[in-house]
């Protein structure tokens, strides 16, 4: 117990010194953040990505798949030294438009803020830091594809802030959930949350949900964040609902799945290397309620996990401006960690993934990708293999 003690005063000391010593660029920024930070009245940005897919090493053959996946285009404005406004268009696959987030801050204090709008939920690292400058391989990581279901954001109000004298940001939402019911279900073992977004569209709440993040800089190189969300997802049944009417209630009770989401992150980079990871575990309740009233099988806990290491060994020439980060990421995703009485776990909703590949940064904010991907569940034989390639632009 003794040397527990010591170990705990040790690192609480390297934490203070180094907190001294930290440079502001273990905080990182995403596109918005970039905005609010200018004095323009009046800026623009955006960011986009096009890919080529390829699967390969099997007896069958496949066509590749070219894609503009998405082009965005960001408009910020600010009304006076307190109160900007920030708004993020989507195009995706061409033809496809989405509002991303949508949002009106105010300065309370140097160290507080509000927002109120369509907000990105502030779950793990991709979700707010989604632009693909800002990420190794060409494609998002899945394991923020289903358990936080990138790119994630409802509409609702909270605070967000820095406290720079102890390397701290925070954030603090009440937004409205995920749509589990509308006439129809929404949630289910293959793609966890993914079909709930509400997205800002024409939403609507049966009761609210909350969601943060604290984010801890103060280390040299090193950014750590945890993460939450709790609540329930939304259910039509309940709008216009007698309580009274037992019967009544206990269906609409049975359309809803509570949810406990936590998340921990963080980043590390040391000269040319750099490493990152990322873990999610999700509990649910009333899973066995709302698999019989729908006829799903949503499981009772989700889990997700990543690590990944890369290097920039273009760092060793001093006149090469431009990056190139060899890197290799192994991830493992699972919807059905557990699963309630009545639901048989599958064991295809358990996959690992390793993707391994090469980011070359023409510029700080330009990308060419490439990348290899092996996808394999428990209920498979055999990876199966992918390649990619693609372009990322962020500005």
């Amino acid at each position: 117990m003794k040397t527990l003690r010591l170990v705990l005063v040790f690192i609480l000391a390297v934490i203070a010194v180094n907190a001294q010593e930290a440079k502001r660029n273990n905080l990182y920024e995403n596109s918005a953040e970039k905005m609010l930070s200018t004095d323009g009245k009046l800026t623009i940005g955006g960011y986009g990505e096009i890919y080529y897919n390829q699967p390969f090493g099997n007896d069958v053959r496949n066509n590749g798949k070219l894609d503009v996946q998405r082009l965005v285009l960001m408009i910020g404005y600010k009304f006076n030294s307190r109160t900007s406004f920030i708004t993020e268009i989507e195009y995706e696959h061409v033809k496809e438009v989405y509002i991303e987030q949508a949002f009106l801050q105010y300065k309370i204090t140097d160290n507080l803020n509000f927002r109120g709008g369509l907000l990105l939920t502030p779950m793990g690292i991709i979700n707010e830091y989604h632009e693909p400058t800002t990420f190794n391989g060409v494609t998002r990581p899945l394991a923020d594809k289903y358990i936080s279901p990138t790119t994630w954001r409802e509409i609702g109000a909270g605070f967000m802030g820095y406290l720079h004298d102890y390397s701290i940001k925070y954030q603090l939402y009440i937004v409205n959930g995920f749509n589990g019911y509308d006439g129809a279900p929404h949630l289910r073992g293959k793609d966890g949350f993914r079909k709930g977004r509400q997205k800002g569209a024409e939403s609507f709440m049966s009761s609210p949900n909350l969601t943060g993040k604290v984010e801890f800089y103060g280390i040299s190189g090193l950014n750590i964040g945890l993460s939450g969300y709790f609540g329930n997802t939304q259910s039509s049944l309940y709008d216009g609902l007698d309580e009274d009417i037992a019967e009544d209630k206990a269906v609409a009770d049975s359309s809803r799945v509570n949810i406990s989401m936590i998340g921990v992150d963080a980043r590390y980079k040391l000269k040319g290397l750099q490493l990152k990871g990322q873990f999610y575990y999700t509990s649910l309740s009333n899973t066995k309620e709302y698999n019989e009233f729908t006829d799903r099988d949503l499981g009772k806990s989700m889990m997700a996990y990543y690590v990944e290491a890369g290097y920039n060994v273009f760092r060793h020439f001093p006149k090469v401006k431009t990056e190139l980060i060899p890197f290799i990421r192994y991830s493992n995703y699972n919807t059905h960690k557990s699963v309630d009485t009545g639901t048989e776990k599958n064991l295809a909703y358990d996959n690992k993934v390793i993707t391994t590949g090469l980011s070359w940064k023409l510029a700080k904010s330009a990308v060419l990708k490439t990348d290899i991907q092996l996808i394999k569940s428990k209920a498979d034989s055999e990876y199966s293999k992918s390649f990619n390639a693609g372009i990322g632009i962020m500005f």
